[in-house]
């Protein structure tokens, strides 16, 4: 473990200009930027925590599985914002680098890292109050299958809240140019796997199909490219050590014509398998 002299601060101390402050996310605002700059993954997992989070029913004490994780961001934001017990899944970041993390955010008693792939998780079925996902569930949950596996760790009654990277409207045949040539740093934004990005209506179509769920849910985040363009601009303006480079050129280029996120809430039924 480094020296806790070299790591960021967790909370903002209230000095100075917040590089990170937005004013619809006055949860997120509490936490120091250069924390979450410094464990970034992908978009600002505070602000997508929040956003999804304000849609749920969280109460203290419930039991909430945080699907893909990542550095455990938001699993930290959901034990001290809404005081649940959060079990922290995740395939490619370290269950013990996330348990140092949550020892220094002092949340180690109320979140339990796990290391699983998503077709093999290590759960009870009818165990969670609620299931929370952000900037994940796309990478496996776009299988028509997947859902009835999923869903059954979940008790009846209980949440299912997802927020994943989408579309305003389908992608066009031909990608436009500004995502799939080089950004100013060299790499491009587009990929195969953002195939897996769809819209609201394609969601809604596929989990209203299933009889043991009851979808309540399913929308795109009317502002979501600008709140994507915000971050990265942000992103880019911090001088420090960076995992994965900004996106700011491709993304703020969209101006929120394709690129968003959709949000999508559910809720198991009482209907058996």
């Amino acid at each position: 473990m480094s020296s806790q002299a070299n790591k960021p601060p967790l909370y903002w101390d209230g000095t100075g200009q917040h590089a990170l402050y937005h004013p619809q996310f006055p949860r997120s605002n509490r936490y120091h930027p250069e924390w979450v700059f410094r464990n970034q993954m992908g978009p600002n997992v505070l602000w997508l925590a929040e956003l999804l989070a304000d849609s749920l029913d969280l109460q203290p004490g419930m039991r909430v599985l945080d699907m893909g994780c990542g550095r455990g961001l938001s699993s930290i934001f959901l034990a001290r914002e809404f005081g649940v017990q959060v079990w922290a899944n995740d395939l490619w970041v370290s269950p013990t680098e996330n348990h140092e993390r949550f020892q220094e955010a002092g949340v180690s008693e109320q979140v339990f890292p796990i290391h699983a792939e998503a077709h093999v998780l290590p759960y009870a079925e009818d165990f969670f109050d609620a299931i929370f996902s952000v900037d994940a569930y796309h990478y496996f949950g776009t299988d028509q299958m997947y859902l009835g596996y999923f869903v059954r760790f979940l008790k009846v009654g209980g949440q299912l809240g997802v927020l994943v990277p989408g579309l305003h409207q389908p992608w066009p045949r031909t990608i436009p140019a500004y995502l799939t040539e080089p950004q100013g740093h060299g790499e491009t934004f587009w990929a195969w796997d953002m195939a897996t990005f769809k819209t609201a209506a394609w969601w809604d179509e596929l989990w209203s199909q299933y009889p043991f769920l009851r979808l309540e849910k399913a929308a795109a985040v009317a502002d979501g490219g600008h709140i994507w363009a915000e971050w990265e601009r942000r992103f880019r303006a911090y001088p420090g050590d960076k995992l994965f480079p900004d996106d700011l050129d491709a993304i703020a280029a969209d101006q929120n014509r394709y690129l968003t996120f959709i949000q999508l809430i559910g809720r198991r039924s009482d209907s058996t398998f």
